[in-house]
């Protein structure tokens, strides 16, 4: 590889909002709310304040398969929360969620109204709530609980690495594309040698860990992601293309792909959600 190096750090870092890429006018070195802004809330239990990514469909397809299982108390409003135009520094939102990131919810129907953020979190706390999509027995659960913390501290070198670098990069940069491309193949590999034997991720159930790590690599490898099929050559990973082609047939998935949506055919968006009927 040539070194095209010709950057030296200074000795003090400082913020240069101008030379960010795609989202350099949202990211920031600090915290807190930017403007007082208040969130709407809707008639169900919980509110959802969302955006269609990786991280916001966990969340919303955790719902609908809840609701497909009949636990009609799982009902929720999903409010748009558009990401490029700074609605996550509202004061609102930052009271929910101080770290600024999409998703976060409030559960109105506890005595005291909860907050709950992280997407891993909430898909946690939604199947704790209604005893389902998680396994009961210890050993099932830890291995749920494994690969769900798994995916939580593997997807930010796929999206944050490799999907900024190859997808949003203001210019292509070979080092770092090469860097993080290594690690995601290194975890497509990982998937793939799990499921060569179990239908999903922790056995033979699907749970919290298929919910949340569909939406970073199952939409990876059916290509609905950063565009990088061929270059990753995922069609090798025969195994996580079969795991993530049964989850994305699942209907309960294909609805809560569409919640919170502002990207694609505009028949297939939901930019907020309300009932089941919203979704035809």
């Amino acid at each position: 590889m040539a070194d095209t190096s010709t950057y030296t750090p200074p000795k003090v870092w400082k913020w240069d909002a101008e030379n960010g890429g795609k989202w350099s006018s949202t990211n920031r070195p600090i915290a807190g709310a930017m403007e007082e802004k208040e969130l709407p809330v809707g008639k169900h239990p919980h509110q959802l304040y969302s955006l269609a990514t990786p991280n916001g469909v966990k969340v919303t397809v955790m719902f609908e398969e809840l609701l497909a299982l009949g636990k009609t108390e799982a009902e929720y409003d999903a409010w748009l929360i558009k990401i490029g135009d700074g609605d996550q520094f509202g004061s609102g939102f930052v009271d929910i969620n101080p770290n600024s990131k999409i998703p976060a919810m409030m559960d109105h129907s506890t005595a005291t109204p909860t907050r709950v953020f992280e997407s891993a979190s909430i898909l946690f706390y939604l199947a704790e709530k209604f005893d389902a999509f998680i396994p009961h027995e210890p050993s099932a659960r830890a291995e749920c609980m494994n690969w769900l913390f798994w995916q939580m501290g593997s997807a930010p070198y796929l999206g944050g690495g490799f999907g900024h670098f190859y997808h949003y990069a203001p210019f292509p940069m070979e080092y770092p594309i090469d860097r993080f491309a290594m690690e995601v193949k290194r975890q497509l590999d990982v998937l793939d040698r799990n499921l060569a034997d179990r239908k999903y991720l922790s056995g033979d159930e699907y749970n919290i860990a298929d919910i949340a790590t569909y939406p970073w690599y199952g939409n990876l490898v059916l290509n609905n992601q950063y565009e990088a099929a061929e270059f990753l050559d995922v069609a090798s990973y025969k195994n996580v293309v079969r795991w993530a082609e049964e989850i994305q047939a699942r209907p309960a998935v294909q609805r809560g792909r569409r919640v919170n949506k502002m990207s694609g055919p505009e028949e297939l968006q939901v930019q907020n959600r309300h009932s089941a009927s919203d979704i035809s």
